[in-house]
């Protein structure tokens, strides 16, 4: 289900049992749209994520690990002034709406009590946390400022009158009515009636909706149906469930309309750890290599049409050895060349004396016409070896951009800085003298690893950095390496010398897995021992080159890779 005004009850539910009465110490920004709070309570910290992100915007306790920037930002700044210390007295929601308040009391800087009421707004790209005096209803700060120029009905700026998202003219479906019995009444039809009730109630999202309607349809009694389906609200089970199309849905309840539970989970916020884990990073990685993307498509498309132009100045050359048989014709037959000429048909002794047209020009003398197909062929000749060089090295600047896309397709928020800075160094984007300071302090991330069936340590390096360092550097010589075919991925290294073929064969799903044939059906991979891996005088970072190596075939299986859990 989305994360509509229903499943925002039962994460307030939830989080009151967990925050209520906690205090905030610690508060960070890791990401644009996202404010992480570390609460304290019943001897535990809870990282509580506020996302405004305008895709997957929410409220929950998550456990995926962050990174701060090097400085924080100023709403950081901001929050930790008013929050720092501060006590959360009530978690509430704002009549079913998608709208949570976070009351919290605090001291200011005279040392008297005041209250505060953090507000985030779950609302697709309209989505935000406002920070609101509760005494005055002054806005102290957004994660998003919103101008006159954007929104008419409402600022969302520091110092304004903080005014509420626009009601909805629905009642609220937790007070007692029996509005539904007359809906179910006049639309018999199932989806009809779903439309119906997401109209008239507060907060039903299409899945809420749809699994209301397929409840009230069930023979029995219709109050305890209603009452039912909103109870589980109150007392929620975090189920994920598969579709019959195979794609994953979260709920706070059975929502058997839809199929069968697949998995539960101890609490929502777990749940929607796991279904948003890649989905809400892979966000996050495109917010932050926004510029990063753009310039590796801009210099692969660049690359790619110069590779074009140059296949086609090297099929152009291929003339060469024509200009020079007319060039040694012309030579052998120069006494009956005449000055004024533009053609002329002489014997081609090198196919059976066959006429051969050879074009002239008229304005110069025979043996000049002879030496310009010589000096032609000379430059195309001469051509062939610049314009081979050329190739060669075009598709080596094609095969690295080609790499560092798949790199951040599959990197995490915490890998962008690195491939940043690799680009910097490349020239493929101009280096920043204000960040110099942040990046010599910032600790260089770790390749991943991961523990096979049989206990072997697997690492997986996911960027150039970390293969280089992780293949040339922390590998032993007896270890295995293991990298797809021909395809852009990571370095993969099984810390073993003598790997059993069940490892083998999980390290080459981890290849296959973390590169560009994801989703393939079949990828070969390549295995060596890390002593026959070398690295070129001047290569690219990430690129060695290998010998006396086997290959594996391998079905990518994002399960497995589940399976094999990462060590922390």
């Amino acid at each position: 289900m989305s994360f509509d005004g229903l499943f925002t009850h039962a994460m307030v539910t939830e989080l009151r049992q967990t925050l209520i009465g906690g205090r905030i110490s610690k508060i960070n920004q890791p990401y644009q749209n996202e404010l992480i709070l570390t609460v304290r309570a019943n001897r535990k910290n809870w990282p509580v994520l506020l996302s405004a992100d305008p895709t997957y915007p929410r409220i929950q306790v998550t456990q995926i690990p962050y990174v701060n920037p090097a400085v924080p930002t100023n709403f950081a700044m901001m929050m930790r002034k008013y929050l720092q210390g501060a006590i959360i007295t009530d978690v509430s929601q704002a009549a079913n709406d998608r709208v949570v308040h976070l009351t919290v009391t605090t001291r200011d800087e005279l040392g008297d009590t005041e209250t505060l009421v953090l507000i985030i707004e779950i609302m697709a790209r309209h989505s935000n946390v406002i920070l609101v005096d509760r005494q005055t209803n002054r806005i102290l700060d957004a994660i998003k400022h919103v101008g006159a120029d954007q929104n008419r009905y409402r600022l969302l700026l520091p110092g304004a009158t903080y005014i509420e998202p626009p009601k909805q003219d629905k009642q609220d479906p937790f007070t007692t009515n029996s509005d539904y019995l007359a809906l179910v009444k006049d639309y018999p039809n199932e989806d009809v009636l779903a439309k119906q009730l997401q109209q008239h109630y507060q907060g039903l999202g299409r899945d809420s909706s749809q699994q209301l309607a397929a409840d009230l349809h069930q023979p029995g009694d219709l109050a305890q149906h209603y009452q039912a389906f909103f109870d589980q609200f109150n007392q929620p089970q975090a189920t994920l469930l598969t579709l019959p199309n195979r794609k994953t849905m979260f709920a706070a309840g059975p929502f058997p309309h839809f199929g069968e539970p697949t998995r539960q989970f101890e609490t929502l916020s777990q749940l929607l750890d796991f279904y948003y884990a890649d989905a809400a990073q892979r966000e996050r990685v495109q917010q932050q290599a926004g510029n990063l993307i753009r310039v590796v498509k801009n210099n692969l498309k660049k690359n790619r049409t110069k590779l074009k132009k140059l296949e086609q100045t090297l099929a152009n050359t291929k003339q060469a050895d024509e200009l020079r048989l007319k060039g040694e014709i012309l030579t052998t037959y120069l006494h009956e060349v005449k000055r004024g000429m533009t053609t002329i048909s002489l014997p081609d002794y090198y196919h059976d004396n066959e006429p051969l047209e050879i074009q002239l020009s008229n304005q110069l003398s025979p043996s000049r016409n002879a030496q310009k197909y010589f000096s032609r062929y000379q430059k195309q000749k001469n051509a062939v070896i610049y314009v081979g060089e050329q190739i060669e090295l075009t598709q080596t600047e094609i095969d690295y951009l080609d790499n560092i896309q798949t790199q951040i397709e599959l990197a995490s928020p915490a890998d962008i800085a690195e491939i940043r800075e690799e680009l910097m160094q490349q020239g493929y984007m101009k280096k920043n003298q204000s960040k110099k300071k942040q990046r010599s302090s910032r600790k260089p991330s770790q390749p991943q690893t991961f523990t096979a069936t049989d206990g072997t340590e697997i690492s997986v390096g996911k960027n150039n950095r970390q293969n280089d360092q992780l293949t040339l550097k922390t590998a032993r010589k007896s270890d295995y390496w293991l990298h797809t075919q021909k395809i852009p991925g990571s370095h993969v290294i099984i810390h073993s010398d003598n790997p059993s073929e069940q490892t083998l064969s999980e390290a080459a799903n981890l290849a296959a897995y973390f590169s560009k044939a994801r989703s393939s059906a079949t990828v070969p991979v390549d295995y060596v021992q890390v002593r026959r891996i070398r690295k070129p005088n001047g290569a690219k970072p990430g690129f060695v080159i290998y010998e006396g190596q086997k290959t594996l075939y391998v079905s990518p299986d994002a399960n497995l890779v589940e399976q094999l859990t990462p060590k922390s």
